[in-house]
């Protein structure tokens, strides 16, 4: 296959691009083969270049000394990335930040639009890391759009100091937040800032209220993009929510903002609160929204267990690629976009209910379960069930669910899952399941399973590989 693909490249290289390169303004390409490409042609008019499987062995083509110099440094006005290395932490992260990341930035000097995306739909790739980096570092006065994962929110707020003075649209993912952090003083009101979106999959505690001071800087903002996960806890003020609601965003946040016109967001609220007197419920939530202006919204409160809670508010339509923590209470309406979701319950999840999961997310490609109750649907004939099939299904995360979610899944009567390639499981709950890796009925979808991730380093035997061929 490599090589027929290398015939077409060189055909291609030879025959078409000598007599094209003059009129060819964009260039989407592999960047395997970038190099073989740029060769067969000047490109006077190329200012944007997006690459795919992007890698840091790739950053060798961008020096001074480079044929293709003139055009990284002098043309390229828009830069695409799908990062394909696996994310690193500490000393390593800070080396490929100053390698990779500022190396680029440093040498495109006309570069207006960056977008940094990963190449896979499991993992992520090197974050931006600006911690024991100079303050200089990601300096620019061209470029005006920015897309990046960051390791913290600590990095979005230096990335806003002044260092990208023409900044028009900022989007960034975050991991963590830190309790020390304070927005400096010499973070001022953003005025050429029209379009920020700011994303943290993981929870986060944001105990001193720094994402509500940053946003109140962006006093010029057309469009607002969030999606968060805040948890709270400690005392509550009885006589005012303990969720993120509509007076909370229009009060803290929207006010601010005059020239807004679009504001899209999901943010749940997850606290543990001893509710027991009274109960907020998701009416109550719904109704908090009614002064906000744009679009529809939707909310969902969930009371989990003794004392703790998630609310889950949204804009409608969802446009969102990841759910977390939903629970048996969650509508079920169509998420077209969705394709990361963790479910999460003190309740058992029965058939029925991964059947309405697979209708409602179509495609969805990473599911994640957590619940240790035992299935009542295990003590019944499920021959009965229809099966469920989850067709775009990569990676599925058992680690925190009790063994018969393992059976749930994995037993082809009951689930098909033609793509899994990805199995977090605990080892010995998938053997006594499997019953030492013989039971049949469960082999068709382990066949393309590739990584077995199990929670302790242990050493396969044969009769794992023989169950999970393409590991």
């Amino acid at each position: 296959m490599s090589s027929t693909i290398d015939d077409k490249i060189d055909r291609f290289c030879t025959y078409i691009l000598p007599q094209k390169h003059n009129c060819i303004r964009k260039l989407i390409v592999d960047a395997t083969y970038m190099e073989r490409i740029l060769l067969a042609g000047d490109y006077p008019n190329l200012t944007y270049l997006e690459l795919f499987n992007f890698k840091e062995e790739i950053v060798c083509h961008f020096t001074d000394k480079s044929p293709f110099q003139h055009i990284f440094q002098h043309q390229i006005t828009d830069l695409i990335l799908h990062n394909n290395d696996q994310n690193r932490v500490g000393t390593s992260l800070t080396i490929y930040n100053r390698n990779i990341y500022a190396h680029i930035i440093d040498l495109f000097q006309n570069l207006q639009h960056l977008t940094i995306i990963t190449s896979s739909s499991v993992d992520e790739y090197p974050p931006f890391f600006l911690s024991w980096l100079p303050s200089t570092t990601y300096f620019t006065s061209t470029l005006t759009t920015l897309c990046i994962n960051v390791f913290s929110f600590n990095d979005c707020v230096s990335l806003l100091d002044g260092r990208l003075k023409q900044l028009t649209t900022f989007n960034v993912q975050f991991y963590a937040i830190f309790p020390y952090l304070l927005i400096p003083t010499s973070i001022g009101y953003m005025h050429n800032l029209k379009y920020f979106s700011l994303t943290s999959y993981n929870i986060i505690w944001d105990t001193n209220d720094l994402i509500v001071s940053l946003l109140r800087r962006m006093t010029h903002l057309e469009k607002l993009t969030l999606y968060l996960r805040i948890g709270k806890s400690g005392q509550f003020d009885p006589n005012t929510s303990p969720y993120i609601d509509g007076t909370y965003l229009q009060n803290e946040i929207l006010v601010h903002m005059s020239q807004l016109h679009t504001f899209n967001f999901y943010i749940s609220t997850e606290t543990c609160i001893d509710y027991s007197r009274s109960r907020i419920s998701s009416n109550d939530i719904q109704q908090t929204f009614k002064n906000i202006k744009y679009e529809q919204t939707a909310c969902i409160i969930d009371y989990v267990g003794a004392v703790a809670t998630i609310c889950h508010v949204y804009s409608l339509p969802f446009t969102f690629t990841h759910l977390e923590k939903i629970t048996t209470h969650f509508p079920f309406i169509l998420f077209n976009s969705v394709n990361h979701l963790s479910v999460y319950d003190f309740i058992p999840f029965e058939h029925e209910f991964f059947m309405q999961i697979s209708q409602a997310f179509p495609l969805l490609k990473c599911f994640s379960i957590e619940n240790w109750g035992m299935q009542y649907d295990n003590y019944n004939d499920y021959s009965s069930y229809s099966v469920i099939e989850f067709t775009h299904l990569i990676l599925l995360d058992l680690k925190r669910a009790k063994y018969n979610y393992i059976e749930q899944f994995l037993l082809e009567t009951k689930t098909y899952l033609p793509h899994l390639t990805h199995l977090k499981v605990n080892y010995y709950d998938l053997k006594t399941v499997t019953i030492n890796f013989t039971r049949d009925t469960m082999r068709r979808n382990c066949s393309k399973v590739n990584q077995l991730i199990v929670e302790e380093p242990i050493t396969f035997s044969k009769d794992v590989y023989q169950y999970f061929p393409s590991l």
